[in-house]
């Protein structure tokens, strides 16, 4: 079972993604990860990207990819595996295509988790955190105790730089200038599904179940 999963930033792909990890079994895998343990360990792939980064630019499509083929050669995606952040751009899904066709496999599930922009930008800016002990609270769904107040130790909450409005309307831009047209690419394939992702977190799990399931 290999599975993309595909949102705008925000928009709850990440939760999802490690609920069916959870299920199936499969490990849920993030390009930050992996680009942390090849950074920590030293691999030559690492150290390769380490150059770019280093240089403040980004890694190539070619070598994103590279690393995380790498990744999903590993013994605990004998299964499959959820890929969370990767593919972002349609050359990033043609490498992986043909990489996967090179181990005579392919994605089998693009999952889109849908959510309108405007339910992205209330979500996001309703978040606070406490700079001192890390908690962190919605100013709707899971407000804290006393209004701009920390439950845990009492400091002063905040809204972080990611979660102002103007912040988020900037990254689901970026988001729709690059990521969108991959929704276009996986339905062309025929593996792109798509959920409501504004419905209850346990229903959209449900949907995507019976999606895996069908």
């Amino acid at each position: 079972m290999k599975i993309v999963m595909l949102g705008a930033p925000g928009a709850g792909k990440g939760t999802q993604a490690d609920m069916i990890a959870q299920k199936y079994d499969i490990p849920h895998i993030s390009t930050g990860d992996i680009f942390r343990a090849n950074l920590k360990n030293g691999t030559e792939l690492g150290l390769k990207a380490k150059t770019y980064m280093d240089a403040g630019q980004l890694v190539p499509d070619e070598l994103t990819c590279d690393l995380v083929v790498d990744r999903i050669a590993q013994d605990d995606c004998a299964k499959g595996y959820i890929l969370d952040g990767f593919p972002r751009t349609i050359p990033q899904a043609e490498f992986f295509t043909a990489a996967l066709a090179a181990r005579n496999e392919r994605v089998d599930y693009a999952i889109d988790v849908e959510v309108p922009d405007e339910n992205i930008v209330n979500r996001m800016s309703g978040r606070r955190a406490c700079p001192a002990c890390g908690a962190t609270y919605h100013m709707v769904y899971i407000p804290p105790k006393q209004e701009g107040v920390c439950d845990n130790c009492g400091a002063a909450l905040i809204q972080r730089n990611d979660d102002k409005p103007e912040t988020v309307l900037n990254r689901l831009k970026v988001y729709h200038d690059q990521t969108q047209p991959l929704i276009d690419y996986y339905t062309e394939m025929g593996v792109l599904k798509g959920v409501d992702g504004t419905k209850d977190m346990k229903e959209v799990f449900a949907d995507i179940v019976k999606i895996l399931e069908d």
